[in-house]
């Protein structure tokens, strides 16, 4: 008799656990289910996202960031429906999240950090997409501004990724901002040149650039007088676009327009004096050691 009840125990707990493990089972199947689909529909909605935003006239700098963001919402979404699976309730999952987040927040002060920097540098927009910017070392194109980095591309092509904490904190210059920027070159003539011949061929110089502003006015100038010679300056407003060309042209030409005007480029020169080997130096002989006994204080004891 005792022997029945015993095995009608077993097989009643036995199916239980197999009950019990097929219901889990399952739950687990559903939360990898949607654990991978909620991670691929949050990819897929992320790129919806940013074609649907460049059909509108949303600033480029704003789409990454726009759908980051989504993306996140859509993957904590998914958290939330796979815990769902094992019976935690809305409440406990609200709860825990909290819970999470302030431990995380504590955790990741960096991180959040960029996260906050980011929104600002997209609320304030000291810089857009396409323009190059310098903040403290850091150059290079804006590519994109995302919810923790933003990516740069440097002068020789390298891809460079800043946190946005480093460039929010730091001061940034955007170098595309405006539309004109001025140019200031300088060079040194050596003391004889005539500095009038110099300055008139500058100035032609100036005027034959179609690349030039008209206002304000392209200027040569003389500007310091060194021990080298005397420095010239070329003083004249471009656009943005046509700066760096501008630049290059102009120091491939200057050199070749003073030489033409009889300027001679200054160049540092040290002069060195060697003895002559006929002439015996002049030594001074050493000073003779004071004698003690001409001191009146030594007399006195």
């Amino acid at each position: 008799m005792n022997w029945t009840m015993d095995a009608d125990k077993i097989e009643t707990a036995w199916n239980y656990l197999v009950q019990l493990a097929v219901h889990q089972g399952m739950n687990c199947i559903a939360a990898v289910v949607i654990l991978l689909a909620g991670w691929w529909l949050s990819a897929r909605a992320a790129a919806a996202v940013g074609r649907t935003l460049g059909r509108t006239h949303v600033d480029e700098t704003v789409r990454p960031l726009l759908a980051n963001a989504f993306q996140w919402m859509v993957r904590v979404l998914t958290i939330v429906l796979v815990l769902s699976q094992f019976g935690v309730q809305t409440a406990s999952i609200i709860a825990m999240l909290g819970a999470a987040g302030l431990a995380i927040g504590l955790a990741l002060q960096g991180t959040l950090q960029n996260i906050a920097a980011g929104i600002m540098l997209v609320l304030l927009r000291p810089f857009r997409v396409g323009q190059y910017i310098d903040a403290q070392g850091v150059a290079g194109t804006v590519r994109e501004t995302g919810l923790f980095m933003t990516e740069l591309t440097t002068a020789d092509g390298v891809c460079l990724r800043v946190p946005n904490g480093k460039l929010w904190g730091s001061a940034i210059t955007n170098y595309s901002e405006n539309p004109t920027r001025r140019m200031d070159i300088e060079t040194t003539v050596a003391f004889g040149s005539d500095m009038h011949k110099g300055l008139d061929a500058l100035r032609k110089m100036l005027a034959d650039e179609p690349r030039l502003l008209p206002e304000p006015k392209p200027e040569a100038m003389v500007v310091n007088y060194t021990q080298q010679g005397i420095t010239l300056n070329l003083r004249c407003w471009t656009s943005s676009g046509d700066y760096w060309a501008v630049l290059d042209a102009f120091y491939e030409r200057i050199k070749h327009v003073l030489e033409d005007a009889g300027c001679k480029i200054a160049v540092p020169i040290q002069e060195v004096r060697m003895p002559d080997p006929g002439v015996t130096p002049v030594t001074t002989p050493p000073a003779a050691a004071p004698d003690p006994r001409a001191n009146p204080l030594r007399r006195a004891g």
